[in-house]
């Protein structure tokens, strides 16, 4: 049986992190560990991709489904940035995923939109595509901004802090 302690194999400390991002549309930083691009991000649409690296490999050898999910909820949060105020503190509340092909090879493309607003909840969709533009996944999400909007501990590269 192979065992570690979380804490030893994450790195020095577990939390809580102050952490700098580029810019209010830019990566966060599980979104770099998954090497995911933002091709484009505005008027509530977002295009996304992420290679497909060994490390996001399942037990079969495929892309795992939640590296999948995770480009997609990242296509549609990078849409709604798109929309609405730097720093607003939102999150997934809800997701619905189908997934219709395996990925064993190249790199995969999210393209993601806002299809409704209510209020604080927002609802999004993404497509994700392989390298020959076939469906892989279809992703469908709600959101919720939150009742204290502002998100807090992110600094910006042109020196915004939310402290």
């Amino acid at each position: 049986m192979i065992r570690k302690k979380h804490a030893e194999s994450a790195g020095s400390s577990t939390g809580p992190h102050h952490f700098h991002m580029e810019g209010w549309i830019s990566c966060a930083p599980f979104e770099r560990l998954l090497n995911i691009t933002i091709v484009v991000a505005g008027d509530g649409r977002a295009t996304l991709t992420m290679p497909y690296l060994v490390d996001y490999a399942n037990g079969a050898g495929l892309m795992h489904g939640g590296a999948l999910v995770s480009l997609a909820d990242t296509a549609v949060v990078m849409a709604i940035k798109s929309l609405i105020p730097p720093c607003s503190h939102f999150a997934t509340v809800s997701l619905e995923t189908r997934f219709f092909l395996p990925v064993k090879k190249g790199t995969v493309t999210a393209k993601a939109e806002v299809v409704s607003r209510e209020g604080v909840v927002l609802k999004g969709r993404a497509t994700v595509f392989d390298e020959e533009e076939r469906t892989v996944m279809e992703f469908a999400s709600v959101f919720r901004i939150a009742r204290d909007p502002t998100i807090r501990g992110i600094t910006f590269e042109n020196g915004i802090s939310t402290e």
